[in-house]
């Protein structure tokens, strides 16, 4: 799954037809100025400007200003585009039109496991969670799609007056439903979808939207690139081994931790944590967290084993794991080899040292292939499955 920002979700609503205000995207505020000059709307019109990050509170962070003409929204770009928040840099900012209306709505799609789950509500925007006994919802059985009939009736259920506003709805639902099922999204959700009664325009005002990372290859128009969820864009090495993820049988995870000493390698979701855990737990700091499982190939193995040994500043590897039931010891380890000698003679891994804990088949075979790293120059330590899994924590803690 990938989450996708505020401005590559309404550029995927242009697309299906759902209504959506005025908007760019910029990096630089003088790019927004010349745009300005291009686009009526944005010099007559009242501007919202956001930052278009992954940051969550944008609001109460001072990242959301309204009500601005365009010098004033040049102004706020600027004070915006650069600014560090936590971990993260806001490299860009969305500026839309600031649209007078009458009504706030709620609408979102998710699928599951019989098809999809569509919701509606009348009583949308900030407070939609206070009045989540007004939400109303139809399931979507796989390879079906709902009537205009039957969303009207859903629109009218969710409490929308009956007549012209629950049929707009019900066709924006509609098209909401087509852009979940064509664009391989996992869920959407519009809040607030806005109505202006005076000239009966609505408007997806704000969108929160899950594709399908793996199907990328489906759609030759995604021009965008998934977004972190931990506030802070994806750094090149992470993204290096999502790519390699996405293309092979099994999985590796990557995500880095600044400033942590102790870097993890280690096989399957609930290894990763524990050890990640157990590290913190002893006063250590984590470097990364890490994962390989269900038997990925060899060079897959050795490019995630690359990449973490250039952390900087790691004072310690942990290829660490429980008694894998079918990830072949031997056959990982071989990657995990190549790639800590790679990383060795490009000049990383000084003053490292290198514990492993691991049990599986042909444990034996890929147990011995590592140790013989000693003889290399290697600082490493390696254990069978008779250690306990957190020991080589101890050891590496009290080294």
């Amino acid at each position: 799954m990938a989450k996708i920002l505020e401005g590559s979700a309404m550029k995927f609503f242009n697309k299906w037809g759902i209504p959506v205000p005025n908007y760019v995207v910029v990096m630089n505020p003088d790019r927004l100025a010349q745009l300005g000059e291009a686009n009526k709307w944005l010099r007559e019109s009242k501007l919202v400007v956001k930052a278009h990050e992954a940051i969550g509170g944008r609001f109460k962070l001072g990242l959301v200003k309204i009500g601005l003409n365009l010098d004033q929204a040049v102004e706020a770009a600027r004070e915006m585009i650069g600014k560090k928040v936590g971990t993260a840099e806001i490299r860009q900012v969305i500026v839309a039109e600031m649209l007078d209306h009458d009504e706030e709505y709620y609408i979102s799609i998710a699928g599951n496991k019989d098809g999809a789950e569509l919701l509606l509500s009348s009583r949308g925007g900030v407070d939609i969670e206070d009045n989540w006994d007004s939400v109303r919802r139809i399931q979507i059985p796989l390879d079906e799609t709902p009537s205009i009939e039957e969303l009207t009736e859903l629109a009218v259920s969710a409490g929308f007056s009956e007549g012209e506003i629950s049929e707009r709805v019900a066709k924006i639902a509609s098209r909401l439903v087509l852009c979940f099922d064509n664009e391989d999204a996992q869920s959407i959700e519009i809040n607030p979808l806005v109505i202006r009664k005076s000239d009966m325009r609505f408007a997806a005002l704000d969108a929160v939207m899950n594709v399908d990372w793996d199907a990328r290859f489906r759609h030759p128009d995604w021009d965008f690139k998934p977004v972190s969820e931990i506030g802070r864009p994806f750094t090149e090495a992470e993204q290096q081994i999502m790519e390699i993820d996405s293309r092979i049988k099994g999985s590796v995870k990557f995500v880095e931790v600044p400033g942590g000493e102790v870097a993890l390698l280690t096989a399957g979701g609930g290894a990763s944590v524990f050890y990640a855990d157990a590290v913190v737990a002893r006063g250590g700091t984590i470097a990364n967290y890490a994962e390989y499982s269900g038997a990925p190939p060899d060079w897959a193995v050795e490019a995630l084993t690359e990449t973490l040994c250039q952390l900087p500043n790691i004072k310690h590897i942990i290829v660490g794991g429980a008694i894998a039931n079918f990830t072949d010891v031997k056959a990982t380890f071989g990657g995990i080899i190549n790639g800590l000698r790679e990383s060795k003679e490009s000049g990383h891994l000084e003053g490292v040292k290198i514990w492993v804990r691991r049990g599986g088949p042909n444990e034996a075979d890929g147990l011995a292939a590592i140790s013989k790293l000693k003889d290399e120059g290697f600082d490493i330590h390696v254990y069978d499955r008779n250690m306990p899994m957190t020991d080589i924590v101890d050891l590496a803690m009290n080294s």
